[in-house]
């Protein structure tokens, strides 16, 4: 399948001009979105989408072009098979071709979660057309010591999923990450009438997402020898859980310091003025 590309339209949110488009790739069409003027950055997630990073896209944009997107199969960006894994080597191949598109690279890629996964992947595949990685809370568990019982506790939180349990699945799931949700903010997250995006998202990510990017086995050869900066991040109130653990691990085996941002597994949403203070100035030791 030959790459095409919608014709990209201009609207605004805030104050900040966002241009967006759609590009087809091989089994999916990849809604993006293009802020600002300036060195690229990208920022991406796994399930996140483009809109969860919106307050940091405007804030960097002031002195960026921000690339932001929804990965596939999640909200905009619709897939021809919602049976088929979304695997981190696919993500990558996505954000190549995005990047390609674009020509505007090399980027700094800003990765959260399995978006920072997804920036690995595409650091070991396609250096060329990535300076920076910043990968905020990647959860390799691979490199954990115990992670046959942390990928054991992952197969049981899909499974309560899939038998139609979902608030025990994100109660299972908030607790193997060490994340503590009172019962109130339980209720209104995953309780009740929901937006059925929202829940296609969801069931998307629980069914096809999770267990490819939590199974993603780094090239540590790959990425001590790459040409590409990498950079791992980590909340500052992180401490003890899961990708807490699984950034130090991978942190470790790269002989890197892991650098610290505002807030925790989310801080970029919570606190995004500190978070794009904090990442201009990494950006700023390269």
């Amino acid at each position: 399948m030959t790459p095409t590309s919608t014709t990209p339209a201009a609207v605004h949110t805030a104050e900040v001009p966002v241009t967006v488009g759609t590009l087809e790739v091989p089994g999916a069409r990849l809604h993006y979105e293009v802020r600002g003027q300036g060195p690229l950055v990208v920022l991406v997630g796994a399930p996140m989408d483009a809109a969860a990073f919106a307050p940091l896209a405007d804030l960097l944009a002031a002195d960026h072009t921000v690339l932001t997107t929804d990965p596939r199969g999640i909200n905009r960006s619709s897939v021809d098979d919602r049976d088929r894994d979304s695997t981190p080597h696919l993500r990558a191949d996505d954000l190549s071709r995005l990047l390609v598109h674009l020509d505007a690279g090399p980027a700094v890629v800003v990765g959260s979660s399995g978006g920072a996964v997804t920036a690995l992947a595409l650091a070991q595949a396609r250096p060329d057309l990535v300076g920076t990685v910043v990968a905020h809370e990647p959860p390799v568990v691979h490199l954990l010591e115990d992670r046959e019982q942390v990928h054991a506790q992952a197969d049981d939180v899909i499974a309560t999923y899939l038998a139609g349990d979902v608030m025990g699945a994100w109660r299972k799931f908030l607790a193997d990450a060490d994340i503590v949700l009172p019962d109130d903010v339980m209720e209104m997250m995953f309780g009740g009438e929901r937006d059925p995006q929202v829940v296609a998202d969801e069931a998307f990510w629980f069914a096809h997402e999770m267990r490819p990017t939590t199974h993603w086995r780094p090239d540590l050869a790959v990425l001590r020898s790459t040409t590409t900066r990498v950079v791992v991040g980590i909340g500052e109130n992180s401490a003890g859980q899961s990708c807490d653990r699984t950034s130090r691990a991978l942190a470790a085996v790269l002989g890197l310091e892991p650098r610290s941002f505002p807030g925790d597994h989310t801080g970029f949403v919570d606190d995004a003025e500190g978070f794009a203070a904090r990442l201009r100035a990494v950006l700023a030791e390269s």
